[in-house]
């Protein structure tokens, strides 16, 4: 599957008649399988009705692993000032997401009942998109992300989306994308107004369950039960 073109996503929902979607995306050289484990590992109230869309990144050569054609939402090169992220490959990846958003409206959920969220370079993908966005969402959730110009990025935010909530959590170990870099990323969101809760745990480049604890009570929190 080449750049432009996806998948159908993975869906799982946590009770009939969804009325809340989370849009879950996985990080590079992954899939959407990759996350699909952590939904039931959340423990959602009985009383929340939420559908997970867990899509597949398109195939591309990525130039950080010697030009590997795998899926990535976008280019990334490591550069002697850090990481050049492809800006061309995340518009094209933000208007993905942005049909994926319209199709769970189409589905009958309103915008601020959906979740964007994703790890690593799915959580870059998730601010991005978020942020730009012109209908208010419930939530933006950024793990383990690499965040791509993050000193401009409240400066482009639109207004429905300048005070969303922000999940925003990092690994104190992370020999990928390092600790150092997330917290100046989320220094410079915070300047920008950016409404965020931060959290960072004893991990590397993964997800620990004690994230998966937060992220559960937070999601209960943005979907009002």
């Amino acid at each position: 599957m080449s750049a432009g073109k996806t998948e159908a996503p993975i869906e799982l929902e946590t009770a009939p008649r969804p009325d809340a979607s989370v849009i879950l995306l996985h990080g590079l050289g992954a899939d959407g399988n990759d996350l699909a484990a952590i939904v039931p590992e959340l423990g959602l109230p009985r009383s929340l009705a939420v559908r997970f869309v867990l899509p597949h990144a398109p195939y591309r050569p990525v130039t950080i692993n010697a030009g590997q054609v795998m899926r990535a939402w976008y280019d990334i090169k490591l550069t002697d000032t850090g990481f050049n992220q492809s800006l061309t490959h995340i518009r094209e990846s933000e208007q993905l997401v942005r049909g994926m958003i319209e199709t769970e409206i189409g589905r009958g959920v309103r915008p601020e009942r959906v979740v964007l969220g994703g790890f690593s370079q799915g959580g870059a993908i998730a601010l991005v998109t978020g942020l730009h966005l012109a209908s208010p969402l419930a939530g933006i959730m950024a793990l383990s992300a690499p965040v791509p110009l993050a000193g401009n990025l409240m400066g482009q935010a639109d207004p429905a989306n300048r005070q969303v909530p922000i999940f925003m959590a990092h690994g104190a170990y992370d020999g990928i994308i390092p600790f150092a870099t997330a917290e100046a990323a989320r220094n410079l969101l915070s300047a920008g107004g950016a409404c965020i809760e931060w959290h960072e745990y004893p991990m590397e480049h993964s997800i620990c369950m004690a994230e998966i604890k937060d992220i559960s009570r937070w999601l209960a929190e943005r979907f009002g039960r």
